[in-house]
C-alpha cells in the first residue's frame, strides 16, 4: 500500500518507493525504468510504468532536474531595450503561451529583465552565468542589442520570438511582418480606393517596426504612382498614435488612410480623429495590427492584422524543449500565419 504521506492539499502523496515496492524492485531500479534506462529489461520497465500509473505517481521536477543535471526552469528574457513590451498586452499573451508549454512539462519560468543602470547585456548574462535555466526564450530584442548574438553563441539553448535576419542560424518563431503590413496597406488601396496614406511605424530600432514599415512602402511602390505614402515614427503607445494624427492634422496634411503598426497607436489615432471632427471611416480609413483585444471594443471597431502572439510563445517554448532534449530545432525558422480581421474602421461592414 502507498505510504500515508500527504501533499499540501491534503491528498495522499505517492512516492517512488511506493512504486518500487508494488513491483518488488529497488527505488533506484524504478527510477531508471521510468527514465528509460537500458539496464532495466523491457518487461520490468513496463511493470513499473503500469504501477506508477495505477498509483498515480508524479515524478518531482526537482528530482528530475537533479538526475539530469538540469535546473528544471526556462528563462524568458525581455531586454531593457524593449521597455514598451512590459506594459503592453503583447507581453501577457507571450507569458501565457510560455507558461502553458512549461506547465505541461512541470518546468518553471524565470523572467529576466535589465535595469537601465545595469546595461543592456545584464539580462542575458544573468541567465548564462547563474545557470538558473536550461534554456532561454528572448522576445522584443532591439536590432542593435549587443547581448543577443553573444547569447546565441554561448551554447545555452535559445529560441527567439520575432525576426532576426542578422542571426540566420538562430532558432526562431515569428510572423512575416513585411507581408502582413503590405496586405493591410493593399486593403486600403485596392478595396477602399485610398490614395493618400500614412504609416505610423513602431520603434525603428526593433525589427518589427522596420519590417512593417517595409511592407507599407512595398505596397505604395507597387501601386505604380496611384497612391502616395508618408511615414511618421511611433513607439507602439496610444500616445504616439494620438500625437502622430494631431501632427498630421496640424500641418494640414492630406490623408485618407492610416496604417498603424499596432492597435494601441490606432486607438490613439482614432481618438484624435474624432476630436478633430474627422469621420472614421468616412473621411479617413484606419488599419491596426495585433488584435490583442483593444480593437474589438472601440467604436468603430478597428480593422487589424491578427498576430498569434500566444501561439508563437507556446511554439517557441516547445521548440526550446526539443533543443534542450537534443531532438533538434529544425527548421531553424518557423513562420506562423497572420489574418486580416475586418471591422468598421476601414469602411468594410464588420464581419
Amino acid at each position: 500500500m502507498p505510504r500515508n504521506t500527504r501533499t499540501s492539499s491534503g491528498r495522499p502523496s505517492v512516492t517512488l518507493k511506493d512504486v518500487a515496492e508494488r513491483v518488488g524492485v529497488t527505488s533506484s531500479a524504478a527510477s531508471m525504468a521510468l527514465g528509460g534506462h537500458g539496464r532495466i529489461s523491457e518487461k520490468t520497465r513496463q511493470a513499473i510504468r503500469e504501477a506508477a500509473a495505477e498509483l498515480g505517481y508524479v515524478p518531482s521536477s526537482a528530482g528530475r532536474a537533479l538526475r539530469n543535471q538540469r535546473s528544471g526552469a526556462v528563462a524568458l528574457i525581455v531586454p531593457d531595450t524593449s521597455q514598451h513590451v512590459l506594459g503592453h498586452s503583447y507581453f501577457m499573451h507571450v507569458l501565457t503561451g510560455i507558461s502553458a508549454a512549461a506547465n505541461a512539462r512541470d518546468v518553471q519560468v524565470i523572467l529576466s529583465t535589465t535595469t537601465e543602470e545595469a546595461g543592456d547585456v545584464a539580462a542575458y548574462q544573468r541567465v548564462v552565468r547563474s545557470r538558473s535555466a536550461d534554456g532561454a526564450i528572448v522576445t522584443s530584442a532591439a536590432v542593435t542589442d549587443p547581448g543577443l548574438e553573444a547569447l546565441v553563441a554561448s551554447g545555452l539553448p535559445v529560441v527567439l520570438i520575432g525576426n532576426f535576419p542578422y542571426l540566420p542560424d538562430a532558432v526562431s518563431v515569428g510572423i512575416d511582418d513585411v507581408a502582413a503590413s503590405r496586405r493591410a496597406t493593399e486593403h486600403l488601396l485596392d478595396v477602399h480606393g485610398r490614395t493618400e496614406l500614412v504609416h505610423v511605424t513602431g520603434p525603428l530600432d526593433h525589427q518589427t517596426g522596420i519590417d512593417r514599415r517595409i511592407g507599407f512602402l512595398d505596397a505604395i511602390e507597387a501601386s505604380g504612382g496611384r497612391a502616395h505614402g508618408r511615414l511618421l515614427e511611433g513607439d507602439f503607445s496610444e500616445a504616439a498614435g494620438r500625437q502622430a494624427v494631431e501632427s498630421l492634422l496640424g500641418r494640414g496634411t492630406g490623408v485618407d488612410g492610416i496604417v498603424f503598426a499596432n492597435d494601441d497607436m490606432a486607438f490613439g489615432g482614432l481618438q484624435a480623429l474624432k476630436a478633430a471632427g474627422r469621420s472614421v471611416p468616412g473621411d479617413v480609413s484606419i488599419v491596426g495590427f495585433d488584435d490583442f483585444g483593444l480593437s474589438r471594443v472601440t467604436t468603430p471597431g478597428i480593422t487589424t492584422m491578427r498576430a498569434p502572439a500566444e501561439d508563437m510563445a507556446r511554439r517557441a517554448t516547445e521548440r526550446l524543449f526539443r533543443v534542450i532534449d537534443g531532438s533538434g530545432g529544425s527548421p531553424d525558422r518557423l513562420t506562423l500565419p497572420v489574418d486580416l480581421v475586418v471591422r468598421d474602421s476601414c469602411g468594410c461592414p464588420a464581419a
